[in-house]
């Protein structure tokens, strides 16, 4: 007696074998068993995918951490902080330079104390940086005033005066050959006459003190002097003959030398009674020395209005 194989339903037949699988109808059959591979999401792959990327970075990071210094021993170079001071020059001839944090620390000096004042320029009552008489005692052109310059001996003073109200003096009125001329800029102005072969010429004018007036009439004096070379050729320079004080004032007379020639001058500086002191100056070239005894006559005869 044989009997048929009993199969339940939902299962699926043997290989090689006659059994089928019996269905109900409107139910489906179990799908078929696929790999472990396959059952795996798409999403678990690239989770996986970006930790193993974000581990092999960590391990980049790592050794180039702890990778040992270049075969030759040397350290890279490393920036100094911005507001580091650089070493002084001296520092650097001599083989020393400060470390960064001793340089950082230290304070940095200022452009004032560091460098030097501009040199003054011949030709100007003032550079910058120097007061009046600084400037003075630096140009080369003005020798000191010693007390080796000794007083001049002055002649009596003449008659005849030009009054000058401007300046609140008045001054000698020379006799011929010398002449009243056009003053402008100054206030009065008499010359010698011109001789043939040169431009240099007599010349005697009084004006308000055209420069810084100082606390002695002697400084004064001295800044006016220097102040005159604007009036003598280029490259003059001044060699004193005489100082002295004058009523309310100073007097001063000395030689400008320029290439092989020379002049001889006087500035005398008397207080009028004015905004500002009188200035009395006189210059006469080596072409008219004759004249130089008027100089004298100029400083002996100049006198307040008052």
């Amino acid at each position: 007696m044989s009997y048929a194989p009993v199969v339940l339903q939902g299962e699926e037949e043997t290989k090689g074998s006659g059994v089928r699988t019996a269905s109900r109808p409107g139910i489906p059959a179990s799908p078929p068993k696929r790999s472990r591979i396959g059952d795996i999401r798409m999403r678990v792959v690239y989770r996986g995918l970006a930790v193993a990327v974000a581990a092999a970075a960590g391990v980049a990071v790592t050794l180039s951490v702890v990778l040992p210094p270049e075969p030759d021993g040397t350290a890279r170079p490393v920036a100094a902080p911005p507001t580091a001071a650089l070493p002084s020059a001296s520092a650097a001839a001599a083989g020393s330079v400060p470390s960064a944090a001793s340089a950082s620390a230290s304070p940095v000096p200022s452009a004032a104390s560091s460098s030097e004042r501009p040199t003054p320029t011949p030709g100007t009552s003032l550079a910058p940086g120097y007061t009046a008489m600084e400037a003075l005692y630096a140009d080369p052109r003005v020798p000191r005033l010693t007390g080796k310059v000794r007083r001049m001996s002055l002649p009596a003073p003449g008659k005849r005066f030009i009054r000058d109200t401007r300046s609140g003096i008045a001054v000698p009125r020379l006799s011929r050959p010398w002449k009243a001329y056009g003053a402008a800029p100054f206030s009065t102005k008499q010359v010698l006459p011109p001789r043939r072969g040169t431009k240099l010429r007599g010349m005697f004018v009084t004006a308000p003190l055209p420069i810084m007036e100082q606390k002695s009439p002697r400084d004064t004096a001295l800044l006016a002097a220097r102040w005159t070379l604007n009036h003598h050729p280029q490259g003059s320079r001044i060699t004193w003959l005489s100082s002295q004080p004058v009523a309310h004032g100073w007097a001063l007379s000395y030689r400008v030398t320029y290439g092989g020639h020379s002049s001889r001058a006087a500035v005398v500086i008397m207080d009028g009674g004015m905004a500002k002191p009188g200035l009395a100056f006189i210059t006469v070239p080596d072409s008219q020395r004759k004249y130089w005894r008027d100089i004298g006559r100029v400083a002996a005869g100049v006198r307040g209005l008052g």
